[in-house]
């Protein structure tokens, strides 16, 4: 039955022996010849008996608690699961019992994406308890009225989430003694080239999404701040891993952590502290210092759920919650610490944060903020999924004489200046995005007042002796005004718009954008009331194609643009510096794609 000792009072107690008369017989003396005789009977008696079960297969021989165990398999989180392997190891070495029977557990390292996936599918994940990394994907099976029955019991343990760099890089920022946000700390790798920034993808990392909802939050203190969280989003998400182990393969191999010539290597991470613990403790020597953002650092949490709709029996379920209070003893909790988790938010341990990287004056025992709302997690990720997916989108400019007219304080016009904000913003797009251009005045081609200069392709698609991004930037480039050319908006609109929607891409972001600064000056053209019933019978929900309409400088029509743009779902936009267009742009394809947003 496992390894039990015998009760306080079977062991000690009573009172003192009484003296006994050396003239009068020894009464123990024949009790004990009675207990021999009665003992030698009795074990004949049992002796026989167990020779009987025996030889009838009642009964074996070493026969303990291990031999009919409440089996439980659990499904851990990768980065967890060694350190629950060996918990594991422990607790079947020590006999650990439930309600009288010994406790099995299996441990099954499974990335917390795929179990939720099996979980939301309705299949069985072969699983009694699932412990994730995060409590973010006990929120994904009960968001939108999920049905998954699961019971979060406790959690086994912790760590925060920061950004581990190569020394060089560290160095190069002031680590330790300056500390950074994160807005900060993301934009140090746009700024510097020699500092790519990596990350797990937040659809499949709770690291990845815990670290962008953060970014996110700070953003929305900071004027602009949305426009450039988008814009880090859309360079990260470049340079994104699959999970959270795979992003440690994306570091350099040589020990001055540069290997310049390779562009796919990171020397900065966003991943946890237990992570960059692991990483450092590796035979082969590898080193990352550690930032804690100032601004505080989420933290995985490693929720310990019960998977009740796999048919958990109350055996299971009793022998689960035991081997969590288990994990909760303080030889487990050492043992947990000994992996790199951490096991209480008020003592922080200086040796496991020195040997994951971190130094003081970071702020590394700063207590954990208050956890993401459902809502905050599911914003970031709505703005994530709609600024990084690929996209289609064709770019309408205008090109009227107007476009001549000088920017206050530029010492260019308005064409010039359109032309550099539209360069920087083909810089934000990947290889896999779809980009046209068109310009428009009046009567371009034939009695077109468009035409298309480069149609809608991807860019990294060869053309020539370049890609499709090269013909672009050329095209860009070449962008004129036309010598006392009109503004024929109207008709140009409807155009691309039909095209637009006729070439309408499957699983990207569709769009149409158009840029002009004046009002639809072409008396031959259809009315805007007209234009506007005729996007409306055009548009679709199933094959969405916003129109992103922006107002440049004093004289264009913002409220024209508005209704314009609203007729399909878009929004319009007003500018007084061209400058501002590449912002601008992103700042509509994230509201375009965030529903509850506005313009």
């Amino acid at each position: 039955m496992g390894r039990h000792s015998l009760p306080d009072q079977y062991g000690a107690g009573g009172s003192a022996p009484r003296r006994r008369d050396p003239r009068r017989p020894d009464p123990r003396r024949r009790t004990r010849r009675r207990t021999v005789a009665v003992a030698t009977v009795l074990v004949l008696a049992v002796a026989g008996g167990m020779a009987a079960a025996v030889k009838g297969g009642l009964l074996s021989f070493g026969s303990s608690c291990q031999d009919d165990p409440v089996r439980l398999t659990l499904a851990v989180s990768p980065d967890l699961a060694p350190a629950l392997e060996a918990a594991a190891k422990q607790a079947r070495d020590a006999d650990l019992t439930s309600d009288g029977r010994c406790v099995a557990v299996t441990v099954s390292a499974q990335e917390p994406y795929k179990v939720a996936d099996t979980l939301l599918a309705g299949e069985d994940p072969d699983a009694q308890v699932w412990v994730p990394d995060s409590d973010v994907w006990i929120q994904r099976l009960t968001a939108d009225g999920g049905t998954a029955q699961v019971s979060t019991v406790g959690q086994v343990a912790s760590t925060p989430v920061g950004v581990a760099m190569v020394p060089a890089a560290a160095k190069s920022l002031g680590w330790p003694k300056k500390t950074y946000g994160w807005l900060e700390l993301a934009g140090a790798g746009l700024r510097d080239d020699s500092l790519r920034l990596g990350a797990a993808d937040p659809t499949r990392s709770a690291t990845g999404l815990l670290a962008l909802t953060r970014l996110s939050s700070a953003a929305a203190g900071v004027e602009g701040g949305d426009i450039q969280a988008a814009a880090l989003m859309k360079a990260l998400s470049q340079r994104v891993s699959d999970s959270d182990g795979q992003v440690l393969d994306t570091l350099p191999r040589d020990s001055s952590g540069t290997e310049q010539g390779n562009p796919k290597r990171n020397q900065a991470l966003v991943v946890s502290e237990q992570t960059a613990y692991t990483y450092n403790s590796r035979a082969d020597g590898g080193s990352l210092d550690f930032f804690h953002p100032k601004d505080g650092s989420p933290r995985l949490d490693y929720p310990y759920t019960l998977l009740e709709e796999t048919g958990l029996t109350t055996d299971e379920s009793r022998a689960a919650i035991r081997f969590m209070s288990y994990l909760r003893d303080p030889r487990q909790q050492r043992l947990l610490e000994r992996y790199g988790f951490r096991t209480s938010d008020d003592e922080v341990s200086d040796a496991l944060v020195a040997r994951a990287g971190g130094s003081s004056p970071q702020p590394y025992a700063k207590p954990p903020g208050r956890p993401a709302s459902e809502v905050a997690l599911q914003e970031a990720l709505g703005v994530w999924t709609i600024t990084v997916q690929s996209a289609r989108i064709t770019t309408v400019v205008d090109a009227s004489a107007s476009m001549s007219e000088p920017v206050a304080g530029t010492g260019r016009s308005r064409m010039d200046v359109t032309k550099a904000s539209l360069l920087q913003a083909l810089a934000t797009f990947t290889p896999d995005d779809e980009v046209g251009l068109w310009d428009f005045s009046t009567k371009l081609d034939g009695d077109k007042d468009y035409r298309v200069r480069v149609p809608t392709e991807r860019l990294g698609a060869p053309k020539g002796e370049g890609t499709q991004r090269d013909r672009l930037s050329t095209a860009f480039g070449d962008l004129a005004p036309v010598p006392n050319g009109a503004t024929g908006l109207y008709d140009t609109t409807l155009a691309a718009y039909k095209e637009a929607t006729a070439s309408y891409a499957k699983g990207k972001f569709n769009a149409l954008v158009i840029l002009t600064d004046g009002v639809n000056e072409d008396p031959g053209s259809i009315s805007r009331t007209d234009l506007i019933a005729q996007l409306e019978r055009l548009t679709s929900p199933e094959r969405p194609v916003p129109l992103i309409m922006i107002a440049v400088g004093p004289d264009a029509d913002r409220e024209g643009a508005d209704r314009i743009a609203e007729a399909t779902g878009g929004s319009g936009h007003e500018v007084t510096d061209p400058s501002q267009i590449q912002s601008v742009i992103l700042k509509a394809i994230v509201e375009a794609g965030t529903p509850g947003r506005q313009g």
